[in-house]
């Protein structure tokens, strides 16, 4: 699974479908509930930390979802219906190329169309929940599903589609007229910024922590007040340019990220009192204290 992580860490799986039709997905589903295999849908790889040891079962890859598609909406806006296995980043720049505004805010941000809508990802202001118009999936049983959002169905950084296992096909946003000039230099200073951030230095999986605003600063600034840049266990380090991402220096291992990643949330929560809530998910085979 190294191969298919920003971090590039993490051992086998043991079943690794890349299915390119909903048929085949509704197979594997299928499958899966009738075996009672685990399953596992991935997507872009950001955002997981896969256990050394692996994933047991089954791993649905969404890559080949990748299509896109522009409806004229009566209104003045478009429908922009994006597959899940479509790399976010990619989506925005389509966005910007069709003159279309509202995809600017999560340009150069790993990871797909699918694990976006799964997180709900937000970034400078903005959540993917703020232009989700529906979404269609695949639910546990394999049967097929249109859904449209409701707005209490989103939190920050939380989705309906967090804890099931459901595979997710295709996105559509809702997305006004704009200027592609105006919109890639706005692309452009949000990926200036994420360089700044140390976003592309090395492999890593952006911020580890949520924010969280009762604790009264951003999690990568608590942590740096406690003197943690540039902390490191074997191959994992504190990124130098900012506080809550941890990297890949090249021979870390899941282990070692993980073991970064509990060091800052236990001395975070000895000197401050504050339990950071981490972004970052366990995937695969970890220990049951884990």
């Amino acid at each position: 699974m190294w191969k298919h992580t920003t971090f590039q860490v993490g051992g086998p799986a043991d079943l690794y479908f890349r299915p390119e039709t909903v048929d085949e997905v509704t197979q594997i589903v299928h499958a899966a509930r009738e075996e009672n295999i685990p399953l596992f849908v991935l997507g872009g790889g950001a955002n997981i930390l896969v256990s050394d040891r692996g994933i047991r079962g089954i791993v649905l890859d969404t890559a080949a979802f990748a299509s896109v598609r522009f409806e004229a909406q009566a209104d003045g806006s478009m429908l922009f219906r994006a597959g899940a296995g479509m790399a976010v980043s990619d989506a925005s720049a389509e966005a910007a190329g069709q003159n279309l505004s509202g995809m600017a805010f999560i340009y150069a941000m790993p990871g797909s169309v699918g694990g976006a809508v799964w997180m709900n990802a937000r970034c400078y202001g903005a959540s993917i929940s703020d232009i989700l118009v529906h979404v269609d999936y695949i639910d546990e049983a394999g049967s097929f599903h249109h859904y449209i959002p409701q707005a209490e169905d989103f939190a920050y950084k939380i989705s309906p589609f967090q804890g099931r296992r459901t595979v997710i096909l295709e996105a559509a946003f809702r997305l006004l007229p704009g200027s592609a000039e105006l919109l890639w230099k706005e692309m452009r200073e949000v990926e200036a910024d994420r360089r700044k951030k140390g976003h592309f230095a090395a492999p890593c999986a952006g911020s580890v922590f949520k924010n969280n605003r009762e604790f009264g600063a951003p999690s990568g600034r608590i942590i740096d007040g406690l003197g943690l840049r540039g902390f490191s266990i074997g191959g994992a380090k504190v990124s130098d340019l900012h506080a809550n991402i941890v990297v890949n220096t090249g021979s870390a291992t899941a282990a070692d990220i993980k073991a970064v990643m509990d060091h800052l949330q236990q001395s975070v929560l000895r000197e401050r009192g504050f339990l950071l809530d981490p972004e970052v998910l366990l995937v695969g085979e970890w220990d049951a204290k884990d």
